[in-house]
């Protein structure tokens, strides 16, 4: 059934009875590798390397065209059906619906785990992402500081919410780990990482957040995560 799809011409699927995986090691793509790990459900990653420009080819393009990783297949979606889907925030929720793990079955946590998803693929991600950018890499190219405090000023604002939500929670809805805690976390990293902003933003500050981001980035399927797809 997967052959239909133009994408498995650029990787093909070595067992096309599991979910497709294109995608890279970034924090977008960590979310939902990580998410793969802690459900067990099989599935094949394929790397979409952004030094080939992969993401831009038209084989790519047939599934995402929006041109960003992760991308999925998943050979049995809803009705038995091959399900193509993108954005890692609704691969994270079909996901979760499909194995009835990480989401809150309650309506109101339901919708509040959402919600925090939400804020994540809306506020955290972005900012943190433009932060880095100009921060780690474009910053030293632009007299005008102008970009690089906004965004900085915002990255810290959001990551007081963050640190004010986590007051007296294990995680962003308590007690429970979920799609909220697998979608914020790759991000925080990356601040750490990637763009080596962690003395800038004053990180070590933050209690709340560096508790859970530990706790969260030590899990089995997290330390996995980090490393799917594979990189040459």
């Amino acid at each position: 059934m997967l052959e239909r799809f133009d994408i498995t011409k650029r990787w093909p699927a070595k067992d096309p009875s599991v979910i497709q995986l294109y995608s890279l090691p970034t924090p977008n793509g960590i979310k939902v590798s990580a998410m793969l790990e802690e459900t067990g459900l099989a599935y094949e990653p394929h790397l979409v390397s952004f030094g080939e420009n992969d993401q831009f080819t038209p084989e790519f393009l047939s599934l995402n065209p929006n041109n960003k990783i992760p991308a999925i297949i998943d050979p049995n979606g809803p009705g038995g059906a091959p399900l193509p889907l993108f954005e890692s925030g609704a691969i994270l929720i079909y996901l979760a619906e499909k194995t009835g793990k990480f989401l809150p079955e309650d309506p109101a946590q339901r919708y509040q785990t959402i919600q925090w998803l939400m804020w994540q693929m809306g506020g955290a991600g972005p900012m943190f992402g433009q932060f880095g950018h100009f921060h780690a890499y474009a910053g030293k190219d632009i007299e005008d500081k102008y970009a690089w405090r906004r965004y900085k000023e915002e990255t810290q604002r959001l990551l007081d919410v963050l640190e004010e939500r986590l007051e007296g929670r294990a995680y962003i809805m308590g007690d429970a780990y979920t799609i909220a805690d697998i979608a914020i976390w790759p991000w925080v990293r990356a601040l750490k990482t990637s763009y080596d902003a962690q003395d800038e933003l004053e990180l070590a500050d933050l209690a709340n957040v560096e508790r859970w981001f530990e706790t969260c980035s030590t899990r089995p399927a997290s330390v996995k995560a980090i490393n799917i797809p594979a990189r040459p």
